[in-house]
């Protein structure tokens, strides 16, 4: 009969570098999240006529493409584009109305909106 000496106790895995691993993911994904609030913009639907809206003067229509803005049919670049809406403006409160291209994104629609409050030309009406 063959003897193999005497039978070895077999060692249990230790938990504790398990539990370390997990530990040090748990504090690197916390670290690593972003926690805040998302920005909101405010956008008021359009009304039914132009009475409710409060629009006077010049046409204001800004049209929103994937690669150029239009300002009654006229392209114009993104920083000459507030200065020429306040040209045709009656007052600081007058409406202007934004219509968005079906090829451009929300993202251009954002990019408009930013531009456009960012200089002070806060009361915008979105169309079809």
């Amino acid at each position: 009969m063959l003897d193999f000496g005497a039978p070895t106790l077999r060692r249990r895995p230790s938990l504790t570098p398990m539990i370390d691993v997990v530990f040090l993911l748990l504090v690197f994904f916390m670290l690593a999240a972003r926690f805040g609030l998302d920005q909101v913009i405010e956008i008021r639907p359009s009304e039914t006529s132009a009475e409710s809206t409060g629009y006077t003067g010049a046409p204001r229509l800004i049209e929103i493409g994937p690669d150029a803005l239009r300002l009654n049919g006229v392209v114009l670049t993104a920083d000459l584009l507030p200065q020429a809406v306040m040209n045709l403006m009656p007052g600081p409160d007058a409406v202007v109305i934004l219509r968005s291209d079906p090829e451009a994104t929300v993202q251009n629609m954002v990019e408009a909106l930013d531009l456009l409050h960012g200089s002070g030309i806060a009361n915008t009406v979105i169309i079809e």
